[in-house]
C-alpha cells in the first residue's frame, strides 16, 4: 500500500550548510496494517510523512501509495489518503458537524451526500453529544477525534496521523486507539503513524520502522524487534562497580549482550530463569556489592538502544 525506495531530503542551516532530515528511507508498508514510524524528535518523521502526503518534495527518491505514484500523480494520491496534521485542522468558531460536511464537500461530496457521509463518521466516532457544538467547546480528546474524522471523511485508503495522541491524557489515548484500530479492522484502512511514544508503538502498530538522524535503524513487528536483541533483560544495580561487573560477567556464554545505563549493568540473555542463578554465581566471592536487581522483558528502547547506542527517551 505504501513503498519508497531512497527517499532523501534535505533543509537549508544557515552558515552550517544543511540539514539531512531524510538520508535515503526505503519503505514496504502491506494493505490493512497500522504501522509506526518511531523516533525522537528530529529524527525525520514528519518530514517523510510529509513528502508521502505531497506537502513537499523530496530532492531524491520514489514513492507510491495505493499503486499511485507520488510525485507523478499527486492529485491521485490526496484522493487515495487521508492526513491529520499534529496541530490538527479545526475552527474553534464552527461545529465539528460543519467542519465534516465542508470536508466532505471539499472532496467532491453533493450536499446530500456528504451529510449522509457525516452523520456515519459522527456516529461511528461517537461524536453526536456533541458535533454541534462550536468546536473551541472540545475537550482535546474530543478534538482530535473530530480531527481523525476529518481524515476519512472522504473514504480513503490510507491514513497518516503524525503524533496523533502527543499532549493528551491517558483515557483520551486509549479512546483514540481504539478508534484507529476500529478503521483497520473494520474499514480495512492502512493507517501510517508517527510517535515517539514507546508504548504507543508497542501497543498499537502491527509493524514498526525505526528512525533515526534520517536513517532507518531497524523494521518488523515489535515482537521480532525486541526478540532480535535478546529474549530477557536483567539490570543490577552495582554500587558504581559497573566496570568490573562488566569484566566478570561479559564473556559468559549465558550473557549475549551487555551494557551499562543510569539504572546499572544490563545484562541481555536468552532466560533470565536460568541466567540469574549463574550470574549469581559468578559475583559470589568477588567483593561485588550490587543493590539490587530487576527483570523485565526488552522494550523498544532497548531495540533503539542496541541500534544507536543510546535511548530514544535521551534523544
Amino acid at each position: 500500500m505504501i513503498e519508497t525506495r531512497g527517499l532523501k531530503k534535505s533543509f537549508p542551516a544557515g552558515k552550517s550548510g544543511t540539514v539531512e532530515a531524510v538520508r535515503g528511507v526505503d519503505l514496504n508498508v502491506a494493505e490493512g496494517v497500522i504501522f509506526g514510524f518511531l523516533g525522537p524528535n528530529g529524527a525525520g518523521k514528519t518530514t517523510t510523512l510529509r513528502i508521502l502526503t505531497t506537502l513537499i518534495d523530496p530532492d531524491a527518491g520514489e514513492a507510491t501509495i495505493a499503486g499511485v505514484d507520488v510525485f507523478r500523480d499527486p492529485g491521485g494520491v490526496r484522493k487515495v489518503c487521508g492526513y491529520v496534521a499534529q496541530g490538527g485542522g479545526t475552527s474553534g468558531q464552527v461545529s465539528a458537524r460543519e467542519e465534516l460536511v465542508l470536508q466532505a464537500r471539499l472532496y467532491g461530496s453533493g450536499k446530500a451526500e456528504a451529510r449522509e457521509r457525516t452523520d456515519a463518521v459522527i456516529e461511528a466516532f461517537e461524536l453526536t453529544e456533541f458535533a454541534d457544538r462550536q468546536c473551541r467547546t472540545y475537550s482535546g480528546g474530543q478534538r482530535r477525534r473530530v480531527d481523525i474524522a476529518l481524515g476519512v471523511i472522504h473514504r480513503p485508503k490510507v491514513l497518516f496521523l503524525d503524533e496523533p495522541t502527543v499532549g493528551l491524557d491517558p483515557q483520551s489515548r486509549a479512546r483514540l486507539w481504539d478508534e484507529v484500530r476500529r478503521l483497520r479492522d473494520e474499514e480495512r484502512m492502512t493507517v501510517f503513524l508517527t510517535t515517539h511514544y514507546l508504548d504507543e508503538a508497542d501497543a498499537l502498530c502491527d509493524r514498526v520502522s525505526i528512525i533515526d538522524h534520517g536513517e532507518i535503524v531497524a523494521e518488523g513487528t515489535p515482537l521480532e524487534l525486541k526478540r532480535d536483541i535478546a529474549g530477557d533483560v536483567v539490570t543490577l544495580g552495582v554500587n558504581g562497580s559497573a566496570a568490573a561487573a562488566a569484566d566478570l560477567l561479559g564473556g559468559s556464554s549465558f550473557v549475549r549482550r551487555l551494557e551499562t545505563s543510569k539504572k546499572g549493568l544490563l545484562l541481555y540473555v536468552d532466560d533470565a530463569s536460568v541466567a540469574i542463578p549463574q550470574i549469581l554465581r559468578v559475583l559470589d566471592g568477588s567483593g561485588i556489592v550490587f543493590d539490587g536487581m530487576e527483570l523485565n522483558r526488552p522494550t523498544l528502547d532497548d531495540v533503539f538502544l542496541t541500534k544507536t547506542g543510546r535511548l530514544i527517551r535521551e534523544s
